[in-house]
């Protein structure tokens, strides 16, 4: 079973600070076992990253990874952002979808934008500031005893979920949505207007630039209403700024 050319083209799996090159090399086994060339590492601890590049059937794949310094930048091209997370313990923000429904939805994007689906490392997975980069969160339905899976084996089944055969979706009319890079724009002019307007809450972290990032995620907007709206708040804080 291989994925096809949208997929090939348009999801990107990221790895955030992983730590084993057993789960690093596996992880990019099973994106060549399906058909994906699209690889990109956060952070890798450098010993486990190098050793993982002589991974059976996929050191090719490791060798052309793109590398990055942070989440912002190995995303900033896609315009659907999807971590991945075993929910296990931990207070969330964001809706958690299924597998099933995680699925469908990034079917219907990569036909039309660039997807980026997040793995965490080993022992922590993905952080909440990692959480605030995405636009939702997807998990595998494993034992409520045993809910963790080796990364290897979340990054094959996901992408497995993916490959499958269906049913050709349907042309989108709709606009091009936003990818991250205008997005993480957005997020700043609007932290910045706030701040130049005073604006500070009982609750001091409740417009901290983690939450302002989540809410413009949740809100889906195409390119050019983040543009229009960047340029709204922009104009908004030009003003406040060249009051006397």
């Amino acid at each position: 079973m291989q994925a096809d050319c949208a997929f090939a083209d348009h999801l990107t799996v990221v790895l955030v600070a992983t730590r084993n090159p057993l789960n690093i090399g596996a992880a990019a086994r099973a994106m060549s076992n399906f058909g994906l060339q699209r690889l990109r590492v956060v952070n890798p601890y450098e010993i486990a990253f190098e050793e993982a590049r002589s991974a059976v059937g996929a050191s090719a794949l490791l060798k052309s990874a793109e590398r990055f310094r942070n989440v912002a930048d190995a995303i900033a091209d896609c315009s659907l952002v999807v971590g991945t997370t075993a929910a296990r313990n931990r207070k969330l923000d964001q809706e958690v979808k299924s597998l099933q429904e995680g699925v469908r939805i990034l079917r219907r994007h990569v036909r039309s934008g660039r997807s980026a689906l997040l793995f965490g490392s080993e022992k922590r997975g993905l952080s909440n500031d990692d959480f605030s980069y995405c636009n939702w969160l997807m998990r595998v339905p494993t034992n409520q005893q045993h809910p963790s899976m080796n990364l290897g084996q979340a990054v094959a089944v996901c992408l497995y979920e993916l490959a499958k055969p269906c049913k050709p979706a349907a042309a989108s009319q709709q606009h091009e949505p936003a990818n991250s890079a205008a997005l993480v724009r957005l997020t700043q002019i609007l932290s910045n207007a706030l701040e130049c307007a005073g604006y500070s809450p009982d609750d001091a972290g409740a417009v901290s630039e983690q939450k302002i990032r989540k809410l413009v995620r949740r809100l889906n907007l195409s390119e050019k209403d983040a543009q229009v709206l960047s340029g709204m708040y922009r104009q908004m804080l030009w003003k406040m700024k060249s009051r006397p």
